[in-house]
């Protein structure tokens, strides 16, 4: 029979060893548990703090893109720097660990930005009084223009009047037929047969604002049966001709100046006789006589 005693002892020496083992195993247990925790809490403060990074960067890229939107002339500056912002933001998403060197990075980036958009926003201030300039000064060579556009219609209308006022008005056309007599001695007749010139006779009126000096008038005589008498030479002018009975030239000194010439011929057509007086080209006075 076995001895009581001895197995009481083996029996307390196991239960001793259980013990020892169910306590090492709750500590093996707490201490995983306590390294779950830190674990779990040092991934929730990554998160977060990634998070809070990402957030920022966002910041920053939103800022740049309204700042590119107003077009102004630092866009490509600006367009530089909001794509290191969106490069950083492509690294932030891959990255696994530690985002405290983002950190830096993007402290630098918000730095800059302050920078560049206090430039933009002064250059935006500068362009505003540019604008309000130019537009002031658009309005003011309008009214300069339009001033200008006034004084051109009144100085070419004031020209138009000047150039009528200083053409020479031609008055007082007349024609008559003449007999010669052997003393010299001209009778006025009204007979074709017995005419052996015609004269010719008309007023150059005065006008001091016309331009004085020698004046050339061209003398048209056409008979009943349309025939140009006397020299019958043509002038041209540019595109115009004209065929003419004489010319006469007459120093003309802004003051009433009478013309007279006389047109020799012989065998008068009987019928109605038409002068025309030219200036150039430009017909200034005519007349008729009629001759039986």
């Amino acid at each position: 029979m076995e001895n009581p005693n001895k197995n009481n002892s083996s029996l307390k020496a196991v239960i001793a060893v259980l013990a020892v083992l169910l306590i090492g195993s709750l500590v093996y247990i707490f201490k995983l548990s306590s390294d779950s925790d830190v674990v779990k809490t040092e991934l929730t403060s990554t998160l977060t703090e990634k998070e809070s990074v990402m957030k920022d960067l966002q910041e920053l890229k939103a800022t740049y893109d309204a700042a590119i939107a107003e077009n102004t002339s630092m866009s490509d500056e600006l367009i530089q720097e909001r794509d290191k912002v969106v490069a950083l933001m492509d690294d932030l998403n891959k990255s696994k660990g530690d985002v405290s060197k983002f950190k830096s990075q993007v402290q630098g980036l918000q730095t800059k930005m302050k920078t560049l958009v206090a430039e933009n926003d002064e250059l935006k201030k500068q362009n505003g009084v540019l604008t309000v300039q130019r537009d002031s000064t658009i309005v003011v060579l309008g009214e300069s223009k339009k001033f200008n556009e006034v004084l051109v219609g009144q100085n070419e209308a004031l020209s138009k009047t000047v150039e009528k006022g200083s053409k020479l008005s031609v008055l007082n056309t007349k024609t008559a037929a003449y007999k010669l007599r052997s003393s010299g001695k001209q009778i006025e007749t009204d007979k074709a047969s017995r005419a052996d010139v015609l004269k010719v006779s008309f007023t150059i009126a005065e006008n001091q604002i016309a331009k004085s000096g020698d004046k050339t008038y061209y003398v048209q005589v056409i008979d009943a049966k349309n025939n140009v008498l006397g020299d019958k030479k043509t002038e041209s002018f540019g595109d115009k001709s004209l065929t003419y009975s004489f010319k006469t030239t007459v120093q003309y000194e802004n003051k009433t100046v009478n013309v007279s010439e006389d047109l020799p011929g012989k065998d008068f057509e009987k019928g109605t006789y038409f002068i025309n007086v030219f200036d150039n080209d430009e017909l200034v006075s005519k007349t008729s006589f009629s001759l039986r």
